[in-house]
């Protein structure tokens, strides 16, 4: 409904004067001359300017802490006969099989007895079952073992010994060191391993390339139980670690292999492989000496035990 010569809004410009007005039922807009004391007088000039803002008392975060703060204490890798020479649960409560959240349970050491420390942190235990062998996908050597994460428990009392009287007479027995139950993930049973809680770790994870190039890197399993394929937000190991380099941060590249078949296109059928595809991307947040944790950030078709891992660059 607009007159011809504002027919394009591209040509209106600072300074000109519009008029809308209405004519027989119909709004029309057209050029007018500028009048009256409200008329602009000058081309005003708007140039960018700077300004300072403080920033938070706190670090912006690189990476969402709760996808990964449950595995900086919960999954160990050990080396061998770590877990054999862990303290280790003798009694459960009268007439229990299973431990569970606040239950009191008993335990004892194997090599140094259980004994009450001076702070709360430092009488706070894991504990553990099964330390599984993880094995590298190629040549099949034990790089570490991870135990499988329980539940928490808290020293009460430590180990003692005490006279006891016997049909064989007086005899000096050992008595366990005592502990409640704080949490469980699964039911804890005699036998079961204890470690002690580690500091908990606060940290910032900057996501990196390596600067070394990562060769014969390859994930080893997926944390978690009867779990065939990992996806985005879910926990692997890998079997590189700081004795290979990699540190927190490291981000590598996930392969996916490429097809093997035989050329039917060709009389001689030759065999053929075609070339492995970047299927996402995960990063290194908890590294050991020889395996390392890593979160994966994505992957459109999953992960699998054994896919290769490369530098993204």
């Amino acid at each position: 409904m607009n007159m011809d010569q504002v027919r394009n809004p591209h040509l209106i410009f600072p300074g000109q004067h519009l008029v809308l007005e209405k004519v027989d039922g119909r709004a029309r807009l057209r050029m007018g001359q500028p009048s009256g004391d409200n008329a602009p007088t000058e081309t005003i000039r708007v140039s960018p300017r700077s300004r300072i803002s403080p920033l938070a008392d706190s670090a912006l975060p690189t990476l969402n802490s709760n996808l990964i703060e449950p595995f900086l204490a919960e999954p160990v890798i050990v080396a061998e006969g770590v877990m054999e020479r862990a303290p280790r649960i003798v009694a459960a409560p009268e007439g229990r099989v299973m431990i569970t959240k606040g239950d009191r349970t008993y335990a004892r050491g194997t090599e140094t007895p259980l004994a009450e420390a001076a702070t709360d942190r430092e009488n706070a235990y894991r504990v553990f079952r099964n330390a599984t062998p993880l094995r590298d996908p190629v040549t099949r050597a034990v790089l570490g073992y991870e135990a499988q994460f329980l539940g928490r428990a808290a020293l009460v009392r430590g180990e003692s010994r005490q006279s006891v009287t016997t049909r064989d007479g007086v005899q000096d027995m050992a008595v366990p060191a005592t502990l409640d139950i704080l949490s469980v993930r699964e039911e804890i049973r005699v036998g079961d391993r204890l470690l002690p809680e580690p500091p908990r770790q606060l940290a910032n994870y900057v996501p990196h390339a390596p600067r070394m190039p990562i060769t014969g890197a390859s994930i080893v399993s997926m944390y978690g139980n009867a779990v065939g394929m990992a996806g985005q937000n879910q926990v692997v190991v890998i079997n590189k670690g700081t004795a290979d380099g990699i540190e927190s941060g490291h981000v590598l590249t996930i392969l996916k292999d490429g097809q093997q078949f035989q050329d039917r296109t060709d009389a001689k059928r030759d065999a053929i492989k075609l070339p492995d595809e970047r299927n996402g991307l995960l990063m290194v947040f908890r590294p050991f000496e020889r395996l390392s944790y890593a979160l994966i950030l994505e992957s459109p078709e999953g992960v699998r035990v054994g896919n290769r891992l490369a530098s993204p660059r």
